[in-house]
């Protein structure tokens, strides 16, 4: 499926306004939304998982790459989504993950973890190596960065051919990656990357790979990741004005096999997203934006269960469930969120950045949601309270095209925050 990308990457350079949205999530309901959403639109998916999410060592969510893809599959399988369609990628490969350690340690752990996503097939590999490990200078400098990517797109195109996938991994560099799940402060304004930043990271790396005698690789660099100054925080939104790259565009006037990767393009209105594919952003990448909207189907689902169902005690109390479990394991929040006890709680459970997601697995919580379904499919939802709570799933119910069923009425609730990345990146 890597052609597909770069069929991409050739329309775009023939003029047409196209490109595709790299769904970056571990939550099944997440990516069935997905699934059904380019069912719908005849499209292929693109899934990712990052380097936190899923290692060599099963990252925090258990899994390994290959654990990974037949946990797409099988979701794939059960919506009946041809498997040809799908694209798998690894996102922010690199020593991410053991930034505390030597340099050479954590690149030797990178050159397995790389090696791994090869290995289980995954054939869009973001080589990631933008972050300083224990000892290194800070930052790292365009050049030292050029080199660890070099390193490890060698030992990638190695296991590739050891694969059968030699020549048909597509590749995305660049130093200016924001951090995953969007800012941990409150931003002010932001300002798209240079052109003379973006024209050195390129020069870099063609010279890194060329001295590492891979330059006859660069065909499969697809994509550069730079800063298109967008960006959400925990409670607001930079919103992509194309007026202030015009001059970062043209930097890739002479690179015809190469496009931008726009990462933290959540929460983008379906126009910003439109105008970042037409100014050459191919690539849109998404993922706290689509935990998000699954939290606000179910707190909806939640807040129609209270109205239904008269005593506690039978009710799956999602919200209670939910705060108990982060107050109880506090990790996954505590030091990215700030304020008096109540501005925590609303940080726990609206924040844009989303830090609910990672608790989400949690088994009293998904035993909580799946009592919520089961209340909710037994009683059943009246119209008038689908109305009041989750009123644009209201009216595909009345068209038609949704189920009054609680678990399909969240899957297309998240697809509410794909269908403007379907419009985006459709020609």
């Amino acid at each position: 499926m890597t052609d597909y990308l770069r069929q991409i990457v050739r329309d775009q350079k023939r003029g047409h306004v196209r490109g595709i949205y790299s769904v970056c999530s571990a939550h099944p309901l997440v990516i069935e939304a997905a699934l059904k959403q380019c069912l719908q639109d005849g499209t292929n998916l693109l899934v990712e998982a990052t380097s936190n999410q899923v290692d060599q060592y099963g990252g925090y969510t258990g899994m390994t790459p290959i654990d990974f893809r037949g946990f797409v599959e099988e979701l794939a399988d059960a919506v009946s989504f041809p498997r040809e369609r799908l694209i798998l990628g690894g996102d922010h490969l690199g020593p991410n993950r053991w930034q505390g350690e030597p340099a050479e340690q954590a690149m030797a752990k990178a050159v397995t973890l790389v090696q791994a996503y090869v290995g289980a097939g995954y054939t869009k590999i973001h080589l990631d190596c933008s972050m300083s490990c224990a000892g290194d200078p800070v930052p790292l400098g365009d050049e030292l960065v050029a080199v660890r990517a070099a390193r490890l797109l060698a030992a990638a195109e190695e296991r590739a051919a050891e694969v059968g996938l030699g020549g048909a991994i597509s590749y995305v560099i660049g130093t200016e990656v924001p951090v995953p799940g969007g800012a941990h402060e409150t931003l002010g304004a932001l300002t798209p990357t240079s052109v003379s930043a973006a024209e050195a990271t390129i020069a870099a790396h063609k010279e890194a790979f060329a001295a590492a005698g891979l330059a006859h690789l660069w065909p499969q660099i697809v994509a550069l990741v730079v800063q298109p100054a967008v960006e959400f925080d925990h409670v607001q939104v930079i919103d992509y004005v194309s007026s202030a790259t015009e001059d970062l565009r043209h930097v890739l006037d002479d690179e015809p096999n190469l496009l931008f990767e726009a990462h933290s393009t959540d929460y983008q209105t379906a126009e910003n997203l439109r105008d970042l594919v037409a100014d050459h952003w191919g690539i849109l990448k998404v993922g706290p934006g689509l935990t998000f909207a699954l939290r606000e189907g179910l707190f909806a689902l939640a807040a129609i269960e209270d109205q239904l169902i008269a005593d506690p005690g039978k009710r799956s109390n999602l919200l209670e469930v939910i705060e108990g479990v982060m107050l109880a394991e506090p990790e996954y929040w505590q030091g990215y969120y700030e304020g008096d006890a109540t501005e925590l709680k609303i940080a726990r459970r609206f924040s844009y950045s989303d830090r609910m997601r990672y608790y989400l697995p949690n088994p009293q919580i998904t035993a909580a949601v799946a009592k919520l379904f089961d209340n909710l499919d037994e009683v059943g939802i009246p119209e008038p309270l689908l109305s009041q709570y989750l009123p644009d799933q209201y009216r595909r119910l009345r068209a038609g095209e949704v189920e009054a069923k609680a678990r399909e009425l969240v899957i297309d609730r998240v697809r509410d925050a794909l269908r403007p990345y379907a419009f985006a990146t459709i020609s």
